[in-house]
């Protein structure tokens, strides 16, 4: 019976509060969550706790934070949590004595149809890639990192609408579905597992970093509005800009639209009016709607327009 199976729950983000929330609200027996250490954010670099720590402690479940997956004291506290079954949602790689602990195992419910976007950041590359579908995966834990035997799959479509913010969303609820599907039939002992399809050339979800979040204005309208998208809300993708005769700032660009038009402009070039900006790139123009620029809030177009006025606006390949 799933109240009997003994659950610990290991994540950390937004992300994985709404899964840990199914197995709550759906009665199934949570015994202890597992988090990342409390870190230090914002201007004062006050200890901020995880999504998961601030929901886990409105329920009185047992939490652990530990810096160390590997030492004696927190294998000791996880022992003591006599896991069945423990689930990972949006947390690091486990060793071997964490993941082999439960007698049913311990299984991870990854944002992408694996084998693609094994890593990082995979709800970010499906959509900078321009997918047309993603979806979700529950595996049991191995070696390696999201190579383990998959246990069940769920489709989900991405919409030209869609940007990495709202597909977060709806890969969040299926995920939590997907969760409770997969706990029941582990518990009912009818779990069938089959190995990952062997891909010469899978999709990877790379971590993000400053060198590919930046815009190159030399790439096509689409792919270009497509990172944009798939870095939105955060990252962010972001350029350099050059304000009258200011120093260079970095802009990042959160909303965007495009047109495939042919002109004569140089890559990166600006036209502009009172409320609107297009940037030339090849096959036609990106359309800013919302950004932010370095020492300025977030904004949209128009805002800032009117706050630079007739100043000339220069984007420039600059790394920060």
């Amino acid at each position: 019976m799933k109240e009997k199976a003994r659950i610990v729950f290991m994540g950390t983000p937004e992300f994985a509060v709404a899964n840990l929330k199914a197995l709550v609200t759906n009665g199934y027996n949570v015994v202890g969550v597992i988090t990342a250490p409390d870190k230090p954010a914002g201007r004062g670099k006050k200890l901020r706790e995880s999504a998961v720590k601030q929901y886990a402690k409105t329920l009185n479940i047992p939490i652990l934070q530990p810096t160390n997956l590997k030492s004696e004291t927190f294998n000791d506290e996880l022992r003591a949590l006599k896991p069945d079954i423990q689930i990972v949602v949006a947390f690091r790689m486990l060793p071997e004595i964490v993941w082999r602990l439960p007698r049913m195992g311990t299984f991870n419910l990854h944002a992408s149809l694996l084998p693609d976007y094994r890593g990082a950041a995979p709800i970010n590359w499906a959509v900078i890639n321009g997918e047309t579908q993603t979806g979700v995966t529950t595996f049991f834990i191995d070696e390696k990192i999201d190579t383990g035997e998959i246990i069940l799959q769920e489709k989900v479509a991405i919409s030209p609408q869609d940007n990495a913010s709202s597909l977060h969303d709806k890969l969040m609820q299926t995920g939590s579905k997907l969760i409770l599907k997969t706990v029941d039939l582990i518990t009912s002992g009818n779990v069938k597992t089959k190995a990952q399809p062997k891909v010469e050339l899978p999709k990877k979800a790379l971590k993000l970093h400053p060198h590919n979040t930046q815009i190159h204005w030399d790439q096509p309208a689409e792919n270009i509005h497509n990172l944009i998208r798939g870095l939105a809300m955060y990252p962010g993708a972001w350029s350099s800009i050059r304000i009258g005769n200011d120093t260079t700032k970095k802009i990042i660009i959160y909303e965007s639209d495009f047109v495939n038009e042919k002109h004569d402009l140089p890559v990166s070039h600006i036209l502009r009016n009172k409320k609107n900006i297009k940037i030339a790139v090849p096959d036609g123009f990106i359309i800013p709607k919302i950004i932010k620029v370095q020492g300025k809030k977030m904004m949209d177009v128009a805002s800032f327009l009117n706050g630079v006025r007739d100043k000339e606006l220069a984007l420039e390949a600059v790394q920060f």
